[in-house]
Parts: C-alpha cells; structure tokens; sequence
C-alpha cells in the first residue's frame, strides 16, 4: 500500500468514527497543511462542512454552532499561527463548557524545529483550556493503525461530553503528497471491514442517594425563607423541573437571562425577573436575607446578586453542579452537590409532602418584582436608549428563534429589561471568559443550525468581530443584528473609571468613529437606522420576514445611558421603602 492510500485510508477511517459517534458539523479553515482533513470531511456524506476562512472567527463560529445545537462541532485548519488563532474560542469552550474537537493538521516530526515554515510547537498548545489532546502517529494503511485512527477518534469524540464538556485537540502530522485518492474502494472501513472501533461507552446520570435527600430537606424543612437562583445555562428542559420544585416549596427562584427559565411555556409565577434593580440598595438587600440558598447553573450575571450573596455569609448555601468543578466566586462557605439538575429537583419535590409556610417571603419578593417591572418597561424616549432596545426585541422576537447577547452592557441589559415570557427563545451569550471578542462569529455559527438567531451587540464587539459577517453572507444564514452604538465602551460609564475625566476616553471609552451602514454594504447586509423604540420593532418585524444578514443600528449616548439607567433604578427602590412606611 502507497503513502497516498495509507493516508487516504487512515484519515477516513478517524473522521467515520467521528460520524458513527454522533458528528455532524465540520468547520474548515483552508490551508494545505490539512488537506487530508479538510478534503475527506468534505466527501463524507454525513458530515455538513462550514468553510469559514479566518481562524479567529471559525472557533468562534464552530463554538456558537456547539452552544446551540448541545452537541459536539468539528474544526480543522493548517499548521502554524492558524492553530493559534483558534486560542480565544478555545478558552471561552472550556469555560463554557462547550464540545469541540480542534483538529490542528501540522508539519511531521522531521520539519519541527529546523526552521521549516508553518511550523510552530503546537504539542498542547492550549495548555490546560483542553480536556484531552493527543497527537495522531504518522498515518499507516495497516489494519492495527486504522484500528488505532478509529480508537483515538472515539476517544476524542468522547472526552468532548464526558463529565463537564469542553474542547480537545488532536494533532495531525502530515507528509506530502497531501492530497487523498477518493477513487479507491470503501475508504470508509479498514481492510478487514471492521466497522467499529472497539471503543464504547454507556454513562449514566449523577444522582443523590435517597439518604442524603432526606439529609438535605431535613436540614431545609423548617426554613421558611427559601431562595433558588438560577444562573447561566442551557438546558431547556430544567425550566420544569426547578419551577416545580419552587412551587412545591412555595419559594422564589431569582431567574438569570441565560438560565433558561425566563422563556417557554412553562409556569412563571415564582420566577423573579427584576432583581437586579432592586438588589442594588443594601437595606433591600438586608431586608431579603434568606434562611437558606441553592443555586443551580453558572454565577448570575448581576453584579448587585454578587453584593447579596457575599452578605449572607452566615447563609447556608448550596451550588448544584451536574458532574464536576467549584463555580462561587463570593468567597463564601458553600456545599456543593454533584447531580443531574433535573432529577435531584424531582427528587426533593418528591420527597416533600407539605408546601413551607413561605407565602409572605414569596409575595415580598413577587411585589418588588412587580415594582421592578413596572418601571422598567415603563414610558418611551425620544430618542431610543439601550434599554428600550431590548424592550423591544423583547416583543417583536419570533418564537421557536434565538437571542445571542454580547457582553457587557448586552447581556447586562437583557437581564434588566428582557422579562418573562412563553415564547421559547433560547438566550445565549459566551459568559465562560466574558469576553466580546468573537461574539457575531458564536451568533453566525448559532444561526447555522437553521433557526432565526437576533444578535444584540455593542459597536466595540461589533468592531472586534466583524469577519464573522462573511460566512453568514457566504451562507445566507437568518440572522438579525441589532448593533448599540454609543461610539465606544459604555459599561465603564457605570464604573469608578468614568471619573477619571483625563484619560476616560482614550483607555476606558476607546470611540471608534465607524460608519457601520459601510459595513453592511461591505457584507451585503440589509441595514436600517433607527431612533425610536417603536422605530426599531417596525424594522425588527421586517428583517424577520426576508433571508440573510439584517442590521439594525441604534445610536445611544454614553452618559445619557448611565443617567437614564440610575434614574430607572433609584425610582424602583424609591418605591419599594415607601411601602415599607405603610407596611
């Protein structure tokens, strides 16, 4: 057997494997380097190839695609810095905890360190952001080394989903000739027609012993001021099984934007929406102290949670992790459960015969939220602000679509002013490392799985990641941007650094001065400028009903924004401590 059918062989018996364990999305960076890859990826019927030529923006793209759909996506690209631009993407999945399986194709053992091109050390060369690496051998057309190509694909594939998923790398050292031989025959199994790898696995969900169920609502039982918080996560079918489990026990759940509970058609009565307002203030937040508190999903967004949670220090708290990993940055003293989220909330519904006597702590909270709501989504400007912009994507956002949020004052928003609602709109945003950086490629690659995705972003992060445009317009992928430009970083407004008035502009504002209606034109977007709230859901109803890229740009004032955000905030805690005097 030649060098090229070796090769050829080799390289479709791993990506088989990949589809026989569940791939389905590949996303490609052209170089030469990874022409076995990108080629047989290509000609496999099963797999669904995006071409997306910067790296950059590909990780972020294939991320975006992975955070969606739940399940693993593939990426290849070349040998050198390509593999290293893949680096941003790569930290925020393993923050995340999103699957993807970096494939770096790379220069053979003979070329490294000699000074030939392209070839940089890329052994481990995301340290510790990856479960698992390995470097492939050589390739080989044996029997013991197809089978070998097929065990470590599995592998792989596996290490993406086990426990807490994340990203992996496999290293792929080619020699020329690059290019396979798709005229040979059953290229798809090695030569003794193995069509299985050897390796399997069954994994089975985490659970409480019954024991330590009775143990926890032994130690809960006589606590009448329950609290359950929800953080950033996303799975949709949790939103049942907690909101149960509140209503059983007759207690609030202080809902994050992105935990998913918000949106669908399940009941919402004990969800609290609006707390981020009114937990600003340290006598509301005094007020509220609670006997106990779990939390299931990542950290809330809400900084003024923060500020609740590090004053409860005497608190029994609890954080729920289905596998595995310590997520509490307050400090506190907390118990952390490792079980399946959904069904240790049945198991404590189940396991409860009486509702807690928790009615006036729960219409505390629901008539603050209440207060809370009213002057959020109260009156309409002039001129738009930011956060009537999410009011209205709030309305006019079809159902059975998605909202992806950048960070900052995006998502900061969303949590403020995007209320409860029944239409079922996954909410995502890459809150691992936070970052703005790759935020439209993660929207395009989300939009790729064929649902309508509606983008909030600010011009910074538009800025940072406007390659990402490219591949929606290369695949006319339905997604509606709506860009906030108030000509630099607006959340620093919020922050101590605004005082600064020396250097405020140049290291914290950082105004770019873009014309964005140029970048539509650049990337064939259908683009609007709007200046009212009722403005942008007229343009919004709009872009819902053609194909392709739509932007939407709404133009903001920094320092108008944080005065009208105060403004809404002091209003909504002026009314709170008014009640309490004819309480």
């Amino acid at each position: 057997m030649n060098y090229t059918e070796s090769l050829t062989r080799y390289t479709a018996n791993f990506v088989d494997e990949l589809v026989k364990n569940g791939m389905t999305d590949v996303v490609i960076s052209p170089g030469s380097r990874s022409t076995p890859l990108a080629l047989v990826f290509s000609e496999h019927p099963s797999i669904k190839e995006w071409i997306v030529i910067d790296e950059r923006s590909a990780g972020f793209f294939a991320l975006g695609l992975a955070k969606k759909t739940n399940r693993p996506v593939a990426l290849v690209c070349t040998s050198g810095t390509a593999a290293a631009n893949y680096y941003p993407a790569v930290v925020e999945a393993f923050y995340s905890r999103v699957p993807l399986l970096v494939m770096t194709a790379d220069r053979p053992h003979e070329l490294r360190q000699v000074g030939a091109p392209q070839a940089i050390e890329q052994i481990k060369i995301y340290g510790d952001y990856v479960k698992w690496f390995h470097e492939m051998a050589i390739p080989e057309g044996t029997d013991v080394m197809l089978r070998y190509a097929r065990q470590k694909a599995a592998q792989a594939f596996a290490y993406t989903e086990q426990g807490n998923k994340g990203p992996v790398q496999v290293n792929f050292p080619f020699r020329e000739p690059l290019t396979p031989d798709f005229t040979l025959s059953d290229i798809w199994s090695t030569t003794s027609d193995m069509k299985t790898s050897g390796v399997s696995r069954v994994e089975g969900m985490k659970h409480l012993a019954d024991e330590h169920v009775k143990e926890l609502i032994t130690l809960l039982a006589s606590s009448q001021k329950g609290l359950i918080v929800c953080g950033p996560q996303t799975d949709r079918n949790f939103a049942e099984h907690v909101c149960q489990l509140a209503q059983h026990w007759n207690i609030p759940i202080l809902a994050d934007p992105l935990s998913q509970i918000r949106t669908g058609a399940h009941h919402k009565e004990h969800v609290i929406e609006g707390y981020d307002a009114f937990l600003r203030d340290a006598e509301i937040r005094k007020k509220l102290q609670a006997d106990y508190i779990i939390r299931f999903g990542a950290m809330p967004v809400s900084k003024a949670y923060l500020f609740f949670i590090k004053e409860q220090r005497n608190t029994p708290q609890f954080v729920v992790e289905e596998h595995e990993g310590f997520r509490d940055p307050s400090g506190n003293d907390t118990v952390y459960i490792y079980a399946d989220p959904k069904q240790l909330c049945e198991q404590l519904t189940n396991n409860t015969s009486d509702k807690v006597d928790s009615a006036d702590w729960l219409s505390e909270w629901q008539k603050y939220n209440q207060i809370a709501k009213h002057h959020l989504l109260a009156g309409e400007e002039e001129q738009i602000t930011e956060g009537e912009a999410v009011r209205g994507i709030a309305e006019i956002i079809p159902d059975e679509s998605v909202l992806y949020v950048g960070n900052s004052m995006a998502v900061r928003d969303v949590d403020s002013f995007f209320m409860a609602s029944s239409k079922n709109v996954p909410i995502l945003c890459n809150r691992g490392a936070n970052g703005i950086d790759g935020v439209i490629s993660s929207a395009v690659g989300a939009a790729a799985s064929g649902e309508r995705v509606t983008l909030l972003i600010g011009d910074l992060s538009f800025f940072h990641d406007m390659n990402g445009l490219l591949a929606a317009k290369q695949y006319q992928l339905p997604i509606t941007i709506v860009l906030v430009n108030n000509n630099g970083g607006g959340i620093f407004s919020f922050l101590p650094q605004a005082n600064d008035k020396k250097h405020f502009e140049a290291l914290f504002g950082t105004p770019v001065d873009l014309s964005f209606e140029k970048v539509g034109d650049l990337y064939g977007a259908d683009y609007k400028l709007v200046s009212t709230e009722g403005a942008l859901k007229t343009q919004l109803k709009q872009s819902y009903q053609q194909p392709g890229v739509s932007i939407i740009e709404v133009r903001t004032d920094r320092d108008e924004n944080a005065i009208w955000h105060r403004e809404k905030w002091d209003q909504i805690m002026t009314e709170i401590k008014e009640g309490w005097q004819w309480a």
